[in-house]
C-alpha cells in the first residue's frame, strides 16, 4: 500500500466518516448514473491527488461514499482505461484507496460486446474468467514478489453466487461468460472476433481485466458484470460506435441496478 493511498484514505474519511466501506462499486461506460443511487458524500477525482482523470463521455469521475440498500459503499463513478495513458496499472492508486478504507471485495462493471447470438444487446453477463488479450499486464514493474499473483479464481465464487442468486430473486436473466480484454481504443476487427470466439471468449470489452488483477493483488475478493451494448464486430449490420455503447447502455443497466440491490440487500 503505497503512502500517498493512505493518506488520500484519510482525507476521504474526513469527509465521508469513519466507517469502514465494505464493497467497492467500479461503473462503466454509461453506467456512471448508478452513483446517484447512493446516499452518502460525492468527491470529485481532481480533488483526490493522484487519480487518474475519467476521461471517457458516459463515465462521471467522482468517488461515491455512502449507503446502498443497507451497506457502505465505495462507487467509483468511472475509471480510466490504458488506452488512454498506456499505463496498465492507471486504476491502482484508486483501488489502494478502496482497500484502505476497509473494504473486503469489489464488483466492476462495464460496457461489453457480445460474441453469444444468445446474448443480444441489453442483456447481462456475470464474468466467470477472464482472457487477458491485450497481453498487458498492471503488475508489470512491481518489485515485490506478491506480483506473482494467482488468479484460479480471479471471480469469486461466492460473490457470483450470491449476484446470480439476486438475479433470480428479481426474475432477471444473469448470464455467465468469459470476458476477452482488448485494449483498444480501436473496437475489434472481425477475424479478432473469430480468433477470441475460438478461444472461448463469451464478451470483449476494454477494461475490467486489469482492476480485477490489481484487485487480487490487493487482496480484494472481485466480481464483475458485463451490460451487453453490441454484438461484436462481425456478427451483426449494428453500427459499432462509442456512441452506440453509450446508448444501448442503459438498456441492462436497468437490470443491473436491480441485482446489484438485491445482491447488497442479501449481504
Amino acid at each position: 500500500m503505497s503512502r500517498n493511498a493512505e493518506d488520500l484514505a484519510a482525507t476521504v474519511r474526513e469527509v465521508a466518516g469513519d466507517a469502514p466501506v465494505r464493497l467497492g462499486l467500479i461503473l462503466g461506460s454509461g453506467l456512471g448514473h448508478l452513483s446517484g443511487a447512493v446516499d452518502g458524500v460525492s468527491i470529485p477525482y481532481d480533488e483526490l491527488e493522484g487519480f487518474p482523470p475519467a476521461g471517457v463521455s458516459g463515465h462521471v469521475p467522482q468517488l461515491v461514499i455512502g449507503q446502498l440498500e443497507g451497506q457502505r459503499v465505495a462507487v467509483f463513478g468511472g475509471r480510466a482505461h490504458y488506452y488512454e495513458t498506456g499505463r496498465g496499472d492507471i486504476m491502482r492508486l484508486p483501488l489502494e484507496v478502496l482497500a484502505a478504507l476497509g473494504a473486503e471485495a469489489m464488483i466492476a462493471t462495464n460496457a461489453a460486446g457480445s460474441l453469444d447470438p444468445e446474448m443480444p444487446t441489453g442483456e447481462i453477463m456475470c464474468l466467470s474468467d477472464h482472457i487477458n488479450f491485450s497481453g498487458l499486464n498492471p503488475l508489470i514493474g512491481e518489485p515485490s514478489e506478491a506480483r506473482f499473483v494467482p488468479m484460479m479464481q480471479a471471480y469469486d465464487p461466492d460473490l457470483r453466487a450470491a449476484l446470480h442468486g439476486a438475479a433470480g430473486g428479481a426474475g432477471i436473466t444473469l448470464h455467465d461468460g468469459i470476458y476477452a480484454w482488448y485494449s483498444g481504443p480501436s473496437f475489434e476487427t472481425p477475424a479478432e472476433i473469430r480468433a477470441i470466439r475460438a478461444m472461448g471468449a463469451d464478451a470483449v470489452g476494454m477494461s475490467t481485466v486489469p482492476e480485477v488483477i490489481l484487485g487480487r493483488f490487493l487482496g480484494l475478493r472481485c466480481a464483475a458484470i458485463s451490460t451487453i451494448t453490441n454484438m461484436a464486430a462481425g456478427l451483426s449490420d449494428e453500427a459499432i460506435s462509442h456512441a452506440h455503447t453509450k446508448a444501448m447502455a442503459p438498456l441492462g443497466a436497468a437490470k443491473l441496478e436491480k441485482v446489484l440491490r438485491g445482491f447488497l440487500r442479501a449481504l
